[in-house]
């Protein structure tokens, strides 16, 4: 019986891994949405674009039911827009400074 709930546990547990990337994807959005509004898009809009594209194959894998596809994607989406909004803090602390 206590085996079978163990069993039980670690099963549910390993499928909660393998679900929709719902925290990526939520993360990617923000870090797009900071970097707007730091300004990357007119400091760093290729990366900005890219991070947006990223984002968009993320949405589509997810839609396809490829978790693993819209995680990747997701998680390289947040890491380019990252790097833009990184390109953009050094020109708003010029402006400010």
């Amino acid at each position: 019986m206590l085996r079978g709930l163990l069993l039980t546990l670690l099963c549910a547990a390993a499928a909660g891994c393998a679900g929709a990337p719902a925290q990526e994807m939520s993360n990617a959005r923000q870090a797009i949405k900071a970097a707007r509004d730091a300004g990357a898009d007119q400091v760093a809009p290729q990366t900005l674009n890219e991070a947006q594209s990223l984002l968009e194959q993320a949405e589509a894998s997810l839609q396809k039911g490829d978790y693993k596809g819209a995680r990747r994607s997701a998680v390289a989406a947040k890491g380019r827009a990252t790097e833009a909004l990184s390109a953009a803090q050094p020109v708003n602390r010029k402006e400010s400074g």
